[in-house]
């Protein structure tokens, strides 16, 4: 069998999310099955690093999958990128190791989200980043951000829905910054749970108003009551823009 590894790009403004779903073709995944299974003449099931939400854009997702006869990787980029629709890109395409799994080989994962935060709107970003008005505390969120950082249990911080028996995860760094009016956070771990990094943006912004301390994070981890955290952001601010490999 050849395993090949996939680079991916992608608007998630229209999308169901990453992961393929039995009643919609309209994800990510689906997409990218029915381009490869037109140029392999079969059904192919591809292996995605990170089951983005709905919404949630890409700048570098990985998936891989496995066919039985070889295809020359510059024939399958240019064969996906034409067969793809625009708002989905496959900006690499490599032949790999066959024990290569985009899902269990995954080391870390950066996911970056975009907050504008002026008063007025910003009509080529209002797709892209989440709109906050009121000006935001870029040190108070640093200190919230620091409390995020290493082994805790994100119960409080998934959703109710989530059937994930282990919601230990691990954060090697949260960072926040701001360039030309966005604020821009950054968050590498070696795991996520479904919604937690968009509710950790929440909590960080109520503490960006003033409306939560920084120091109320680790009550708020060992509590597991969800209905502290306070609200979830917007899907269309966050990308999934990172992957590292063991």
């Amino acid at each position: 069998m050849y395993n090949y590894k996939l680079t991916i790009q992608y608007d998630g403004g229209r999308y169901k999310g990453w992961q393929r779903l039995g009643d919609s073709d309209n994800t990510v995944q689906g997409k990218i099955e029915k381009a490869l299974s037109v140029l392999v003449g079969h059904q192919v099931e591809i292996i995605g690093a990170s089951r983005t939400d709905a919404g949630v854009h890409a700048l570098a997702q990985i998936a891989n999958f496995k066919i039985s006869e070889p295809i020359a990787e510059s024939k399958m980029m240019n064969f996906l990128n034409h067969y793809l629709p625009p708002d989905i890109c496959i900006t690499r395409v490599e032949l790999v190791d066959d024990r290569f799994h985009a899902r269990y080989h995954a080391k870390d994962k950066t996911y970056l989200y975009k907050i504008w935060n002026e008063e007025y709107s910003h009509p080529f970003m209002r797709k892209y980043s989440m709109h906050v008005k009121k000006k935001l505390s870029l040190e108070e969120m640093k200190k919230g951000c620091q409390y995020f950082i290493g082994e805790h249990d994100f119960t409080v911080y998934s959703n109710a829905k989530s059937n994930k028996k282990d919601m230990v995860r691990t954060i090697y760094s949260m960072d926040v910054e701001v360039s030309d009016g966005f604020i821009q956070f950054r968050v590498c771990g070696n795991g996520f749970l479904y919604n937690m990094v968009r509710k950790m943006i929440g909590t960080l912004i109520e503490i960006g108003l003033g409306e939560k301390k920084a120091e109320e994070i680790p009550a708020i981890l060992q509590s597991k009551e969800r209905r502290q955290t306070g609200g979830m952001v917007d899907a269309c601010g966050l990308y999934l823009e990172r992957i590292n490999f063991q």
